[in-house]
């Protein structure tokens, strides 16, 4: 099984795989049409509450990271992405920032990196 990044305005290719939106707001900008999303997962993103205080600031990147993954633990939504992960060979975790290196989708694929080294 692999996990892969992109971000949601970038034209959908085979390798994607199975394509999972994981922002809670819909991208601006984007038709529904053009986005080629198998699932969106809107429930698996940070709260609204630590995504406004975030703000995809770097300085905030280590503390936002902890935040979201004590949000994610036990979390229903988490069980539902494990398993699409199950089900399908590639996963594309789709998310609409301009920061690659800073946002929810890079946080997510750490933690359940993290989670399947555990098991």
């Amino acid at each position: 099984m692999s996990i892969r990044l992109k971000r949601v305005y970038e034209d959908p290719s085979p390798e994607d795989g199975f394509r999972i939106l994981v922002d809670r707001l819909w991208p601006r900008g984007l038709k529904k049409e053009d986005a080629a999303i198998d699932n969106w997962l809107k429930a698996i993103a940070p709260s609204t509450a630590l995504r406004q205080w975030f703000n995809h600031d770097p300085e905030r990147w280590q503390v936002f990271k902890e935040k979201y993954r004590g949000e994610l633990e036990g979390s229903e939504e988490l069980k539902e992405l494990k398993a699409l992960l199950k089900k399908h060979k590639t996963v594309t975790l789709l998310y609409g920032a301009k920061d690659e290196e800073h946002n929810q989708a890079v946080a997510l694929k750490a933690f359940l990196g993290r989670q399947r080294k555990a098991t």
